[in-house]
């Protein structure tokens, strides 16, 4: 059974950003603010269900479908995907109509791909997000 509770531990500012403890069946994970792993050995597919369930979202297939390519992308380029690669890979996937930018952000409503589909997926924050 999984469960989900979220807990904010507050840091004093400027010293240490706030963490967010997540629930996740017996264990508890540690994301930043944002909900961003703060270990990224952390992730799991509970994580993943855990997180969006926080975020109002119901994963579907294309939503793991997007996770499982960002890891990958990262597995195999030690960065994040680029929303243009992206783009190109789900364009030949899914075909134009579902492969572009707009389907992508319909599915990831909290900041596209490139941030909510990053936090579901495990990853870190995109350089240069606040």
């Amino acid at each position: 059974m999984l469960t989900t509770t979220m807990t904010t531990l507050h840091s004093y500012p400027g010293i240490q950003p706030a963490v967010r403890v997540l629930q996740v069946g017996e264990r508890q994970i540690e994301t930043d603010s944002e909900g961003y792993l703060r270990n990224l050995d952390d992730w799991s597919e509970d994580f993943a269900r855990a997180q969006a369930k926080a975020e109002g979202l119901a994963l579907g297939d294309e939503h793991w479908q997007v996770i499982a390519y960002l890891r990958a992308y990262y597995a195999e380029h030690g960065v994040q995907a680029q929303v243009r690669a992206m783009i190109r890979h789900f364009a030949a996937l899914w075909g134009p109509r579902r492969g572009n930018n707009h389907y992508l952000h319909e599915l990831f409503p909290r900041g596209g791909p490139q941030k909510q589909g990053n936090r579901l997926a495990g990853l870190l924050r995109t350089k240069g997000e606040h």
